[in-house]
């Protein structure tokens, strides 16, 4: 617990970091990887080069400091912050080398009115939120320790199947032979991988798109970007890994995942959004058949469109199960065509909703789950039945 004085200080300089938060985290980026380029190993760099990483940070910044002295109204976002970085492996060690990075940046960047007692404020604030975060990240490290593993594992990709135009399906397998532990559907995993002429290694957080088997993990990439900027990742698992080689990926994390209540529940996902749907799907489709599921996707276009047949198929095993399809270019229509023309907006929702109670779980592009997630407040959704997933650092919706 901070000190009185350190929490009216903090409070009192929230306006600034609301003002100047994204000139700060980038100066602080900039020189923390400068004098410890190692770092560069945790980090996704196409968020840095986006500037979405300093946002994600500069909102985190500014919610602590407007609820520093009750920091245990941020414990989900800290705990949605904390799997991701127990998915990258980021360590308690880690956080002193941020904490004097940060408020140097905060110290440079304000100049004069970063006073001696603002600065040593800030050095008391960031020690107090630090621990909150290592607290919950290090009981993450022992589930992890005691139900899978820590750190990254070595697996081998046994199949690779194209799913649509644009995103294909990975099958891994453990190196060592032992079987897969349980997790929860919904949930991601970090791959981690050497690129060649690359000085550092890349991250990629997956969403895991089938249920839980003992013999492997699925995931499944889109190829992001066009000829003239590649997603490097994305390609590189596209045209160069093939079955047979070896990748590295840590254990299963996330917190957005299917609940196990009798309520309906509604599955809204757009592009590649629909990957940890395929998982809830799956679980859905074995263990609560009888649960009132729609499952609502938005597409560029039938080619595009990943899992067809598959989603068909395991609504086909619940009793109450309905699929809605959109396109932005919508097919031929036949006798039995569920598509509709796109976008997805709060006319086609309003249409779809049997009704406004149930569990709404949404992913996919950030201008999609803006346009859902304000759709269904406007319906009368209440704000605890929303639940999404980011590809990426959390920022604001």
């Amino acid at each position: 617990m901070v000190s009185e004085k350190t929490s009216k200080i903090v409070k009192a300089t929230a306006p600034i970091l609301a003002e100047r938060g994204r000139e700060i985290t980038s100066y602080f980026y900039k020189t923390m990887f400068n004098d410890h380029p190692e770092l560069l190993h945790l980090f996704n760099h196409a968020n840095q080069e986006k500037g979405r990483q300093q946002a994600a940070l500069a909102n985190t910044i500014y919610a602590a400091a407007t609820a520093i002295d009750q920091l245990d109204v941020l414990v989900p976002v800290v705990r949605q912050i904390a799997h991701k970085h127990r998915s990258l492996h980021v360590k308690k060690e880690h956080y002193p080398i941020v904490g004097e990075y940060l408020v140097r940046a905060i110290k440079d960047v304000l100049g004069e009115e970063a006073t001696t007692e603002i600065v040593d404020a800030w050095k008391e604030a960031y020690t107090e939120i630090a621990q909150v975060f290592i607290q919950v990240e290090e009981d993450l490290y022992k589930e992890a320790r005691e139900k899978a593993w820590e750190g990254f594992k070595t697996f081998r990709i046994t199949r690779k199947k194209e799913e649509s135009s644009v995103i294909t399906s990975f099958y891994l397998e453990a190196e060592d032979g032992l079987q897969i532990p349980s997790f929860l559907p919904g949930q991601y995993v970090t791959l981690r991988l050497p690129l060649s002429g690359e000085p550092y290694l890349f991250n990629r957080q997956y969403s895991l798109s089938d249920a839980y088997n003992e013999k492997y993990l699925r995931i499944s990439v889109k190829r992001e970007g066009d000829e003239d900027r590649k997603g490097k990742v994305s390609h590189y698992l596209h045209d160069v890994l093939q079955e047979g080689d070896l990748i590295e990926i840590t254990a299963p994390a996330g917190d957005f995942v299917l609940d196990q209540s009798t309520t309906p529940v509604y599955l809204i996902s757009g592009g590649v959004g629909i990957t940890p749907m395929m998982s809830m799907l799956n679980d859905l489709s074995t263990h609560q058949s009888d649960r009132h599921v729609t499952f609502i996707h938005a597409s560029r276009n039938q080619e595009s469109h990943a899992f067809k047949q598959e989603v068909t198929s395991l609504l086909h095993q619940i009793e109450h199960g309905k699929q809605v399809v959109f396109y932005d270019v919508l097919p031929p229509i036949t006798k039995d065509d569920t598509s509709h023309e796109g976008p997805l907006d709060v006319e086609k929702l309003s249409r779809i909703l049997s009704e406004k109670q149930g569990v709404f779980y949404i992913c996919g592009p950030i201008p999609f789950m803006k346009s859902v997630i304000h759709s269904l407040h406007s319906l009368g959704v209440k704000k605890e039945a929303i639940r999404y997933e980011f590809f990426g650092p959390s920022l604001q919706i």
